[in-house]
């Protein structure tokens, strides 16, 4: 992600719907592990990071890009400027890695797979959210440094073929597909804007309401993924 990119992503993250809501879903997802030794992997300015602390976690962020990595130290996080398929960890050092929408920006992502599997302990886990559906791809992927949107079946057999036991792959953010892809339709770049406060509390109600509907194996716009490295 460029520069500008990451820095506007610091500045809207903490109030913008998408970005509160995909906090809620890693705390959800955090509640009944015991905490341990983390890594948020491409971290960016370390929104992800930041809950992982909250929570009790030992935890680092990772992060390719000066720009973001910055951020991440001007909040106080511990940083490592690294690439994501090349991790500076030793083997079985963590209990959890965290990769949200990070797996889609690399050209290798089975590398990247690959060596988180090396640096997780037999049992540890590895929470994963990355873009879905080809057909959605718009100017804001190109925008954003994307180089695919996954398919269930693509994103399984890359966890697979690396080694990872799935538990579970669910979609997120169902509810207000239909906005989106008629949204990239039109679009000329990237989705990260400063909403309207009205706007950003519509949207922000919305995809609460998908916390309690039956829809997680329905066509969304994100995959969640939770998976382990074997015991």
């Amino acid at each position: 992600m460029e520069g500008t990119e990451v820095r506007k992503l610091a500045a809207l993250e903490d109030a913008h719907w998408w970005y509160r809501e995909r906090r809620h879903l890693l705390a959800a997802a955090l509640r009944a592990m015991t905490p341990g030794r983390a890594l948020d992997v491409g971290a960016a300015g370390g929104g992800n990071t930041r809950v992982l602390r909250d929570l009790g976690w030992s935890a680092a962020a990772l992060e390719y890009g000066e720009d973001g990595a910055l951020v991440a130290a001007e909040r106080g996080l511990p940083v490592m400027r690294a690439d994501a398929t090349l991790l500076p960890v030793d083997d079985g050092a963590l209990d959890l890695v965290v990769a949200f929408d990070v797996l889609e920006h690399l050209v290798d992502d089975d590398a990247c797979a690959g060596d988180i599997l090396r640096v997780l302990r037999p049992g540890g886990t590895f929470l994963v959210a990355v873009p879905c559906d080809p057909r959605l791809w718009s100017a804001h992927d190109e925008a954003v440094g994307h180089v695919r949107r996954y398919t269930r079946q693509t994103l399984t057999d890359l966890l697979r073929r690396n080694g990872f036991e799935l538990e579970s792959v669910t979609s997120w953010n169902v509810l207000l597909r239909p906005v989106v892809a008629l949204r990239r339709r039109s679009s000329s770049g990237s989705d990260l804007e400063d909403l309207h406060p009205l706007v950003n509390l519509g949207l922000r109600a919305v995809i609460t309401a998908e916390r309690y509907l039956p829809v997680r194996r329905l066509p969304g716009v994100t995959l969640l993924v939770t998976a382990r490295r074997p015991g």
